[in-house]
């Protein structure tokens, strides 16, 4: 269940500093009742990056599916073992 909390929080650094580390999920920060911002530890960012990542790399081959760009892993490592000689 995603962390809200209103802006006013923000003023006692510390408690938000553990909140962001111990949730390991962003926490979403409203103003008037309405969302405002996005805090996370650093970890939590690290990960989400690393996910997204991952994630458009999976979109990617999944494009090269569809449009039949595949390759044929035995031939590219026999393409390699005769231009280096293995």
């Amino acid at each position: 269940m995603p962390c809200i909390i209103p802006i006013n929080k923000l003023r006692d650094t510390i408690e938000i500093s553990n909140m962001c580390s111990d949730a390991h999920e962003p926490i979403f920060i409203t103003k008037n009742g309405y969302g405002n911002m996005v805090i996370m530890s650093m970890e939590t960012y690290e990960e989400q990056m690393a996910k997204a990542d991952i994630y458009s790399k999976v979109l990617v081959a999944e494009k090269q599916i569809q449009n039949d760009e595949l390759l044929d892993g035995d031939e590219i490592i026999d393409n390699l073992c005769e231009k280096y000689g293995s």
